[in-house]
């Protein structure tokens, strides 16, 4: 009976917590038809990932920051190009992370009190990012993106720990990530392949982070959602990182350069050169498929026709019947069907060409929220997925 009791109690806190993400998404209109300001207050306080009236969480003027403001700012700290030298040994090739459009990165420790270099293995570590004098981001992307995750916090977002300026020498301290990119799982030899119960989890996570940036006081449009920026801790926890391309929203008449990365890029964002949250939205759903499918959304690699993952699986997707030929061949069929062609729906919506019909990352977080709480209640009795099995056996000839 206990048991009962505690699931009941779950449940009532998920469905609390979904509940509140649909009212502060809609706390504006809410309030032009006498919506009430305690009513309004209460929610704000309820949810622990959308706040649109605390300051604390994402200031109201916060793309109006001069660089001064923003290197002064008391939430980071500014190091000296000797401290995340000492900090990383001398950024040794033995505590080499990777290469992005930013730049090289470098592990380190630090104390976690004082912030000065510690032994190796011991205090706090981080990631150094160094910027490459002629990378795709100059100073304008290192400037936002102290910014942005200066300013910013929520447990989806990566922690910013300080940054380095000192003449050439551009660098940005994070907290460190040891599960490392969402794209390394997915698309990298990684040991052990992500699970259907950590896909829902990192999307969920992903989404909060979304939501978080775009139900605030001023408006957040991230631009290039992508499985390189969504950072997994040591539990899965996604995080989302390097703002680089982050813009203030929503954008006006005027026309923004078309950045991001090809295939993620929305369409109407590409026609226009306006991006909008739904441009985010699109992105997402891009993510989504790559969960669901373990494929990139552009591989030169693969028979033409699968070349272009978004063009390829949409027909299946749309068929609960089809759509095991288009799973992730390492989830081994762990996962249920109903699950799965619930998920692949929620991308389709997300995918939808005209964005005014796209659902918002509010929507998007209620429906993987839902779908999570339901697999919950199975108390991990996930029944293999009997299609694909029975096409494996066949083509292996087991029958």
């Amino acid at each position: 009976m206990s048991r009962l009791y505690d699931n009941w109690g779950k449940l009532v806190a998920k469905v609390i917590n979904r509940e509140d993400l649909r009212e502060i998404a809609l706390l504006d209109s809410l309030s032009s038809t006498g919506f009430s300001s305690a009513t309004s207050a209460h929610l704000s306080e309820a949810s622990p990932y959308l706040n649109r009236n605390s300051n604390s969480s994402i200031p109201s003027n916060i793309s109006k920051y001069s660089e001064a403001d923003i290197l002064s700012s008391p939430h980071v700290k500014a190091f000296t190009f000797n401290e995340l030298r000492n900090a990383t040994r001398n950024f040794r090739p033995d505590n080499y992370l990777g290469e992005g459009g930013f730049g090289h990165v470098f592990k380190g420790w630090i104390d976690e009190h004082t912030f000065t270099a510690s032994r190796p293995g011991s205090g706090l570590a981080i990631a150094v990012k160094k910027l490459k004098p002629k990378g795709f981001q100059g100073h304008k992307e290192w400037l936002r993106e102290v910014n942005y995750l200066g300013q910013l916090h929520h447990p989806n977002l990566v922690k910013l720990i300080g940054y380095c300026l000192e003449g050439d020498n551009q660098l940005l301290v994070y907290e460190f990530m040891p599960k490392g990119s969402l794209e390394n799982h997915l698309f990298r030899t990684w040991p052990q392949p992500l699970s259907w119960k950590t896909r829902i989890k990192v999307a969920i996570g992903a989404a909060r982070a979304l939501s978080f940036l775009h139900e605030a006081k001023e408006q957040v449009i991230y631009k290039d959602f992508k499985p390189s920026n969504i950072l997994l801790d040591g539990e899965f926890t996604a995080k989302l990182s390097n703002f680089g391309l982050a813009k203030a929203g929503p954008i006006g008449n005027g026309t923004t350069q078309v950045r991001g990365t090809h295939g993620y890029i929305a369409p109407e964002f590409v026609a226009t050169g306006h991006p909008t949250a739904k441009s985010d939205v699109y992105n997402f759903g891009v993510v989504l498929l790559e969960l669901l499918s373990g494929r990139r959304v552009l591989d030169k690699n693969r028979v033409k026709i699968e070349q272009n993952l978004v063009d390829w699986a949409k027909p299946y997707m749309k068929d609960k019947r089809k759509l095991w030929q288009i799973m992730d061949m390492k989830l081994e069929g762990q996962y249920s069907e109903k699950a799965a062609f619930t998920v692949a729906n929620v991308a389709l919506q997300c995918l939808k060409p005209n964005p005014k019909v796209r659902p918002c990352m509010a929507e998007v977080l209620a429906k993987l929220e839902d779908l999570q709480l339901a697999e919950e209640s199975l108390a991990g009795e996930i029944q293999m997925a009997p299609r694909l099995w029975h096409r494996l056996l066949q083509l292996i000839g087991g029958f």
